[in-house]
């Protein structure tokens, strides 16, 4: 019995001996964020810098990946097929909550083929516009416009089933407008097209617009958010500009493909949270309207699966369909 013991003891030792390094030893090379937008879009004002910072804190680098296509669908189609080894991540968001409740036959599932890791950011949404197409300075001003003008307004959008869509379809149950969605493949090229006068108006993340907002190239009507934004004190919540309770914010975040070495996920978590609170980030987060969250693991997890819930109730309350 005694040698038995000692065997055993040997036995867990040496296991531990063996885990441990294995442990420590992640990430041995660099580590892909798949992004299913096009670059320069809302995800990537974000990703990019999170990127960097995770690749100066694990020793090595965090390469985004952009695989844009269908909502945000394709990317994360890929992204669940990855091999599950703590060497590819997915940074999704809002988009692929409203996904499950808009398509017929994704890939995959967002509850139970990704492993949540961390809510990253969570800007709000604005209400922009091109003041050569709309000659309107308020809120107000381009309900009242749009009312004497129905079906002949047309808004931008990510694609279709984007929050940039079901934020638009959403606006125009609340207001009694009617509105045609033109969607394109991603947020920045939404946002090239309603800076060139191709479309009226987008609702976009405060994250991609705020640069746009700031060089004057396009127009902020109102936050959708339940209070002002930092970075554009001057700019009223839709509440104040006379649309109640319209609030939608853009969040993002990152997943890890099911069957992901737990150590992997947790380690990332963890050097997620220390990023967000790094002075530089924190700096570009506020300066996108973000505020720095702190969500995380199975916290995280009930968060989206909220989120499925409540746009999917948008989603037949609205009567968008997806062909």
């Amino acid at each position: 019995m005694h040698i038995r013991n000692i065997a055993a003891a040997a036995l867990a030792a040496a296991s531990l001996a063996l885990a441990g390094p294995a442990a420590a030893e992640w990430p041995e090379r660099p580590i892909t964020l798949i992004v299913p937008f096009p670059a320069g879009g809302g995800t990537d004002t974000f990703a990019r810098p999170l990127a960097q910072q995770l690749g100066i804190q694990l020793g090595q680098s965090v390469v985004v990946d952009n695989k844009g296509g269908a909502g945000g669908t394709v990317g994360a189609g890929v992204a669940a097929k990855a091999r599950p080894d703590g060497y590819t991540f997915f940074m999704g968001g809002a988009h692929h909550a409203l996904a499950p409740s808009l398509y017929k036959n994704l890939s995959y599932d967002i509850q139970k083929d990704f492993v949540p890791v961390a809510l990253v950011a969570q800007p709000p949404q604005v209400v922009v516009i091109n003041t050569s197409r709309l000659p309107v300075k308020t809120l107000q001003e381009f309900i009242d416009y749009a009312k004497k003008h129905p079906g002949e307004i047309n808004f931008g959008t990510a694609g279709k089933g984007s929050t940039h869509h079901l934020a638009g379809e959403l606006f125009a149950m609340q207001t009694g407008i009617k509105l045609v969605d033109v969607p394109y493949q991603g947020a920045g090229p939404m946002l090239s097209a309603l800076i060139g006068g191709q479309v009226d108006l987008a609702f976009d993340g405060l994250g991609s617009s705020s640069g746009h907002i700031r060089a004057g190239a396009i127009k902020p009507l109102a936050v959708a958010a339940e209070k002002r934004a930092p970075s554009l004190p001057e700019v009223p919540t839709a509440t104040e500009a006379g649309v109640p309770n319209y609030v939608v914010s853009t969040w993002y975040a990152i997943w890890a493909p099911a069957g992901t070495p737990q150590p992997a996920v947790d380690r990332m978590a963890a050097e997620i949270t220390k990023a967000l609170n790094t002075p530089k980030l924190r700096e570009t987060w506020i300066s996108n309207g973000s505020d720095i969250p702190n969500l995380t693991g199975p916290a995280f997890g009930k968060f989206v699966d909220s989120e499925v819930t409540r746009w999917g109730k948008v989603v037949k309350d609205s009567g968008v369909t997806l062909d």
